[in-house]
């Protein structure tokens, strides 16, 4: 019979220590790849009101958009964690999307469930905490519509576009309220389209890639064509530059108003490139080609810059 050596003994309860440590890291690692933090950059909308008014609207201002920041960042990844369970088994069939830990099973739906759960809660609490309701409101009803479009609305052609957009127009609108900057009329316009946009692009790269089987993913895309989207798309572009020029010449002030008015052509310069990059069949998301592109880049650090000094 064989007697363990002592350093075998140790051995064995290390090596199931560590196997324990390596499977919590996987199941952390499956948790963010589900909250999407490629993502999150989009949260930071909420110092869109904020920047366009050239203030922070109250005393630690920047505080208050980092704490909506983070609330949104929060209840954008429940939404994500309940939308990726209700699409696992489609998930499943799909060619890109079946790696997602729920559709792969390296997180269990439970588990993504009771995180989205706590998400939720400390989503709307943020609000409270730092006395603005309306922030609170405003996440409560940015939830209401994403759970929602996962629950059904999803499949409804025009309506899922339109709950797309919301999202990135909410972050907006809880922005100014954590901030007391409130939003002129026409640069929530602005903001609406160029959201709506985004959406379209989505669509159609999806449809220009996946083809007929595109419905069978996302069954709403039998109420879309090609032709139809990227003729969304462009008309959405033009009435959004349209709109931005409109704002821009509203501004009070002559410097701001110039310079506002100049950026509006780096501004459609960078929609052409982004009309150019979503005409290419591309399996990439929307958020790649506004974010890695070099001209892309280029003419959106030209609007920032130019945008900065009106202010």
């Amino acid at each position: 019979m064989t007697v363990p050596t002592p350093a075998a003994q140790v051995a064995e309860p290390r090596s199931g220590a560590t196997s324990r440590v390596a499977g919590s890291l996987r199941w952390l690692k499956a948790v963010v790849q589900t909250s999407r933090p490629r993502q999150w950059p989009k949260n930071l909308l909420v110092f869109a009101a904020p920047l366009a008014g050239d203030t922070f609207g109250r005393p630690h201002g920047f505080w208050y958009a980092m704490v909506a920041a983070v609330a949104f960042v929060a209840a954008s990844s429940a939404v994500y964690l309940i939308n990726d369970v209700v699409d696992a088994e489609r998930d499943r069939r799909h060619p890109y999307k079946k790696s997602r830990p729920i559709a792969s099973g390296r997180l269990p739906a439970a588990h993504a469930v009771v995180i989205a759960v706590v998400f939720v809660l400390g989503a709307l609490a943020a609000g409270l905490a730092i006395g603005e309701p309306w922030l609170s409101a405003t996440i409560a009803g940015y939830l209401a519509i994403s759970f929602s479009y996962s629950a059904g609305l999803k499949h409804v052609p025009v309506i899922e576009l339109a709950c797309v957009a919301s999202g990135f127009v909410l972050r907006v609108v809880g922005g100014a309220a954590a901030t007391h900057v409130p939003p002129s009329g026409w640069f929530l316009l602005v903001c609406s389209l160029g959201a709506l946009m985004v959406a379209i692009a989505k669509r159609f790269t999806e449809l220009t890639v996946l083809g007929a089987d595109s419905a069978k993913h996302r069954p709403a895309m039998r109420g879309y064509t090609a032709g139809t989207l990227r003729l969304a798309q462009r008309v959405v572009s033009v009435v959004m530059v349209m709109s931005y020029i409109f704002w821009a010449a509203t501004e009070p002030a002559t410097r701001t108003r110039i310079f506002h008015l100049i950026s509006s052509a780096a501004l459609a310069a960078a929609l052409i490139r982004f009309d150019r990059l979503t005409a290419r069949a591309t399996s990439k998301p929307v958020e790649d080609l506004i974010s890695r592109d070099p001209l892309m880049v280029a003419s959106e650090a030209v609007w920032l810059v130019l945008f900065a000094l009106g202010l």
